[in-house]
C-alpha cells in the first residue's frame, strides 16, 4: 500500500495538481480575508456615519425641549405627547432607537418600548468622552441595559445661539441586518470559491495530463531503447509547444540511434567479412605448407601470397585506426591556414609514377597564385591523395585525368575527374560507406580495403564541408570545397 501511494501520488501529475489546488486555495483565502476585512470595516464605518448623522438631527430637534428646563426627569419628557411622537417617528424612519439624556447621562426619554418605566443612566465613561470629544462611538451593552453589544453613538444637544450643551442624544442600533447580510455574502463566497476550485482542479487535471502523458510515453520508449528496440516513436499530438518540440527531438534521437545501431551492425558485419578473407588465406596457405599439401617448389609463391595478405590486413587495421582518430578531432578549432594549390601540386608529384605506369595524361588546372584556405593541411592533403589515387586506379588506360582548383564566392573548389566505367546511380551514395567496393573494383583492386572514400568524407565533414560525385557516360567527377581565409 505504501509503495502504491508513493508511485501514484508522488508523480509529476499529483505534484502539479496539489500545487495548483494549494495556490488556488491560498489565493482565495487571501483575497477573501482582504475583501471581507476592507468591505466589512467600510460598511461599519458607513453605518456609523449614517447613525451619527441621524443622532445629530435628533439632537437638533431635542434642543428646544431640553433648553426650556421643563423636563427634570424621564417621566416629565415622556408625558409630553408632542415630543414623544416626534422621537418615535424619527426612530421609526431612521430604524434606530434614541435616548434623550441630560448632561449627566440620565435618560429622559427612550424610543425603545422594551425600556419603558426603567430608570436608565448612560455609563460615565461614555458621557465624559462625549463631553470632551464632542461625540462618542462604541459597541457596548450600556452597562447591562442590553443583553448583547450594540452600536452606540452619542452627540451633544447644543443650543445653536448660545453654544451651550443642554443635553445628550444617544442613537442605538443593532447589527443584525449587517451581520445577516455578511453571513449570506460569506456563504455565497464559499460557494463561488468551491466552483472556482472545481474549475481550476478540472483545468489543471486536463492540462497536467496533457503534459504528463508524453513524458510517460518517453519513459516507456527509453526502456524500449535500453532493450535495443529503436522502432518506437513518440506522438507529438499535433502540439507546437515545448512538449511537441521535445517529442520531435526525441523521435530524431531515436532515428539517429536506430541509424547508429544499423551502422554498427553493418560495420561489424563488414569488418568481419573483410578480416576473414585475408586471415583465411593466410591460415590456409600456411597449413598447406606445414602439412606438405603445397609442394616445396611452390612454397615461395604461396609465401609471397601470405606476405601480401598480411600487409593488406595490416593496412586495413591501420586505416580503421585512422578513421577512429579522425572522428575524435576537430581540425577547425586550430584556425590553421595553408596554400591549397601547393598541396595539390605535391600530391600530383607524389603520384607521378603511378600515373605514368597507367599511361594517363594529366590536365592540371592549378592557379599560379596561392589560394589560402582554412583547415588542416595534412588532412586535406590526405583527401586529395585518396581522390587522385582512386581516379588513377579506375581510369581507362591512356585516358586523360583532370585535376583542377578554382576560387568561387569565397570558396576554393577542387575537382578530380577521370574516364572509365560509369558508376550506376544507385551505387553513388554507397561509395563513401565503410568497406564498400563496386563489383568491378573487387576484381581489379586487390589492395584496397574500402575505406579510402569513407576517410575522405569523414575528413571533409570534420571541416564542415561535403563531397559531391557524378558519373555519366564514363566520366566520373569528385568535387569538394573549402572556406577561404
Amino acid at each position: 500500500m505504501k509503495r502504491y501511494f508513493k508511485t501514484h501520488f508522488q508523480g509529476m501529475y499529483w505534484r502539479q495538481m496539489l500545487l495548483t489546488v494549494s495556490m488556488v486555495l491560498l489565493t482565495l483565502a487571501l483575497l477573501g480575508a482582504s475583501f471581507f476585512s476592507l468591505s466589512y470595516n467600510y460598511a461599519r464605518g458607513q453605518e456609523s456615519v449614517e447613525i451619527q448623522s441621524k443622532a445629530r438631527v435628533m439632537s437638533q430637534l431635542s434642543v428646544s425641549y431640553l433648553e426650556s428646563g421643563r423636563y427634570l426627569d424621564m417621566e416629565d419628557l415622556q408625558n409630553d405627547p408632542d415630543f414623544q411622537r416626534l422621537a418615535s417617528f424619527a426612530a421609526m424612519v431612521s430604524d434606530v432607537h434614541f435616548m434623550i439624556c441630560d448632561t449627566q447621562g440620565h435618560v429622559l426619554l427612550t424610543t425603545d418600548r422594551q425600556l419603558d418605566g426603567m430608570s436608565l443612566t448612560i455609563p460615565g465613561e461614555m458621557t465624559r468622552e462625549l463631553m470632551e470629544k464632542g461625540s462618542v462611538t462604541a459597541r457596548d451593552d450600556l452597562g447591562g441595559i442590553y443583553g448583547q453589544k450594540r452600536v452606540v453613538i452619542g452627540v451633544p444637544a447644543v443650543n445653536p445661539l448660545s453654544r451651550e450643551t443642554v443635553g445628550e442624544v444617544f442613537a442605538v442600533a443593532t447589527t443584525a441586518s449587517l451581520d445577516a447580510m455578511w453571513k449570506g455574502f460569506i456563504s455565497l463566497f464559499v460557494m463561488t470559491a468551491m466552483v472556482v476550485l472545481m474549475i481550476a482542479f478540472t483545468a489543471s487535471s486536463v492540462t497536467t495530463m496533457r503534459q504528463v502523458r508524453p513524458i510517460r510515453e518517453m519513459v516507456q520508449a527509453t526502456r524500449q531503447y535500453a532493450e535495443g528496440n529503436f522502432d518506437i516513436r513518440m506522438n507529438d499530438y499535433g502540439r507546437d509547444d515545448e512538449i511537441g518540440v521535445l517529442a520531435a527531438s526525441f523521435n530524431n534521437m531515436a532515428e539517429s540511434l536506430q541509424q547508429t545501431e544499423r551502422q554498427r551492425r553493418e560495420f561489424i558485419a563488414n569488418i568481419s567479412h573483410e578480416l576473414k578473407t585475408p586471415m583465411t588465406t593466410i591460415a590456409g596457405y600456411t597449413d598447406g605448407i606445414l602439412d606438405g599439401t603445397i609442394p616445396p617448389e611452390k612454397e615461395r609463391q604461396y609465401l609471397q601470397i601470405i606476405s601480401d595478405e598480411s600487409r593488406r590486413l595490416s593496412r586495413m587495421v591501420r586505416r580503421m585506426l585512422d578513421v577512429s582518430q579522425l572522428q575524435a578531432i576537430d581540425p577547425m578549432r586550430a584556425h590553421s591556414r595553408f596554400d591549397l594549390c601547393e598541396s595539390v601540386r605535391r600530391v600530383l608529384i607524389s603520384l607521378e609514377k603511378r600515373i605514368t605506369d597507367r599511361g594517363l595524361d594529366v590536365e592540371a588546372d592549378i592557379p599560379e597564385l596561392p589560394i589560402r584556405v582554412l583547415g588542416d593541411n595534412d588532412l586535406i592533403t590526405q583527401v586529395i591523395y585518396n581522390l587522385l589515387e582512386n581516379a588513377v586506379k579506375f581510369a581507362r588506360a591512356g585516358s586523360t585525368l583532370y585535376l583542377g582548383v578554382s576560387a568561387i564566392d569565397g570558396k576554393a573548389r577542387v575537382v578530380v575527374r577521370n574516364h572509365g566505367d560509369t558508376i550506376p546511380p544507385e551505387e553513388l551514395p554507397l561509395l563513401f560507406e565503410r568497406f564498400h567496393k563496386s563489383d568491378k573494383s573487387r576484381s581489379e583492386d586487390k589492395d584496397g580495403v574500402g575505406l579510402g572514400l569513407y576517410i575522405v568524407k569523414t575528413i571533409l565533414e570534420q571541416h564542415r564541408e561535403r563531397i559531391d560525385v557524378t558519373s555519366e557516360d564514363g566520366v566520373t567527377t569528385f568535387s569538394f570545397s573549402l572556406t577561404m581565409e
